[in-house]
């Protein structure tokens, strides 16, 4: 492979490098108000990162090739190992009592917006801490939507943007100019943050924690700064504007910003958000249902709990209010159902997306057409738009991929001496990008601190490949993408 492209490709990665080595100062500023000692280590982290950042940059400077897909694939891997590494310098030498794996698995689980945790003990975290945690949330979740809107539709299996933003296709950009697009994007971005963080100071909590839950929200990472994570607030008012909060963030952000920038209302109508918001209303009002006749809430509570810790599964999240694994077999199997789902394309959520099942569905439903009228042409759409036989495939093939991958994870995580469940569940919520699992150990009353080296190992895997969309990280195993 051309040398300039890997020269390229670490130039650009040392550059966000020295953007995460000044916003480590942030919470090493917060340590030093309140008189932590690890504001040392933020800044020692800080000057280390930033200095290594400034060497790559300055070794590897040189004129940019052209652009290509192959170069914006080798970027996105690079990008994303250069983030979980660096943001795991500070938690390793930090007051914490970790080994550098499982500091490397808190900081991986941050930047894919996974909110799995390996950290007991929030509560009396160094505040520092607690809000590195939830900034390598907030900068994974932005990094997300650039990923899923303008370089995994290269794939043709890895992103579906409802919009086109080829200076060609002038009618179907929903801006003039890609930086006017990308700037509201930011918009929407930091609009919704600041929201979610009002809100929650309106509903009582303090300004630390509505800080950081609004960047955890926003992120769909989950992360919080209480061991019982959302449960610890108890106030029905909180409670539904973090469900609401985590309902728009896995809606589609480019149709957030054209409604939001351009008052195209109409773009709502978009296939994906109506049977998102299918899912989550039918998720939500059976297991409400099975809490009330099974006598474990009153109405108002089943379907508050219900909601939120559906929306939360369903937009990958990872909050929880209550330990769902106890309600019941029916509730059970319906979490583990939605730990596949995710949300929208182009949201900060994980999962399949909910755009590969619309399509998937209209296939479906397209052969059984096929079979009974053999001579039938009827072409799969999506809303108004004609889906093309390599997406269909490429759905086909992502979703195959998704569950082979899932066994082979499953499989590995067993052969560690885990059970069954944590198996079978901790290798999807690392895939699906969800954050707990299912059971005692790894579910929303556990964490996965008790795991060994070896098993998170094999987590922090699965959720690089369920992050990048499973095909990006694998092109780069191909022998054809290292050919000239």
């Amino acid at each position: 492979m051309n040398l300039e492209l890997l020269r390229t490709a670490f130039h650009i990665a040392a550059h966000f490098a020295l953007y995460l080595a000044v916003t480590m100062l942030l919470p090493g500023a917060v340590d030093l108000y309140v008189g932590n000692p690890d504001w040392r280590v933020f800044a020692m982290t800080s000057f280390t990162v930033g200095g290594l950042a400034l060497t790559v940059i300055l070794a590897t400077r040189g004129p940019a090739p052209r652009p290509s897909v192959r170069l914006a694939f080798l970027v996105v891997n690079i990008l994303w190992l250069t983030l979980g590494f660096a943001g795991a310098m500070p938690l390793y030498f930090s007051s914490l009592p970790i080994d550098f794996v499982h500091a490397l698995f808190e900081s991986v689980s941050a930047v894919t917006t996974t909110g799995s945790t390996v950290i007991s003990g929030l509560d009396d975290l160094p505040p520092g801490l607690l809000l590195w945690r939830s900034l390598l949330q907030w900068i994974g979740g932005i990094g997300v939507i650039a990923l899923g809107l303008f370089v995994l539709p290269y794939l043709r299996l890895g992103g579906f943007s409802y919009f086109r933003i080829e200076s060609s296709d002038i009618e179907d950009r929903p801006f003039a100019r890609f930086s006017t697009f990308s700037v509201a994007l930011l918009g929407v971005y930091f609009g919704l943050t600041f929201l979610c963080g009002f809100s929650y100071l309106i509903g009582g909590m303090s300004t630390f924690d509505a800080v950081n839950h609004a960047l955890t929200t926003i992120a769909t990472g989950g992360f919080s700064t209480h061991d019982a994570s959302f449960g610890f607030f108890e106030d029905p008012w909180l409670i539904w504007t973090a469900t609401i909060f985590m309902a728009v963030a896995g809606l589609p952000f480019t149709i957030l910003a054209v409604v939001a920038f351009r008052r195209q209302t109409d773009a709502i109508r978009d296939p994906q958000i109506q049977t998102y918001f299918l899912i989550l209303i039918g998720l939500i009002g059976v297991c409400s249902i099975w809490l009330i006749v099974t006598d474990q809430y009153e109405p108002f509570d089943a379907v508050t709990h219900s909601a939120f810790n559906f929306v939360s599964i369903v937009t990958t999240t990872g909050y929880a209010t209550e330990d769902y694994s106890g309600w019941g077999s029916l509730a059970l199997l319906l979490a583990f159902a939605a730990m596949w789902l995710g949300g929208c394309s182009g949201s900060t959520a994980g999962g399949i997306k909910t755009y590969r099942f619309v399509i998937l569905w209209q296939s479906f439903v397209n052969n059984l057409k096929q079979l009974l009228f053999q001579r039938i042409v009827s072409p799969i759409r999506y809303g108004e738009r004609v889906v093309s036989n390599e997406m269909e495939k490429g759905v086909a093939l992502f979703i195959a991929s998704y569950v082979c991958i899932w066994i082979v994870l499953s499989i590995a995580l067993a052969a560690t001496g885990l059970d069954i469940m944590t198996s079978l569940s901790g290798a999807l919520t690392a895939l699906s990008n969800v954050g707990p699992g299912l059971g005692a150990l790894i579910g929303p009353s556990g964490n996965f601190q008790s795991l060994g080296d070896v098993a998170l190992s094999i987590l922090i895997v699965g959720m690089v490949l369920g992050r990048l969309e499973i095909a990006t990280v694998l092109m780069l195993l191909t022998p054809l993408f290292w050919r000239r």
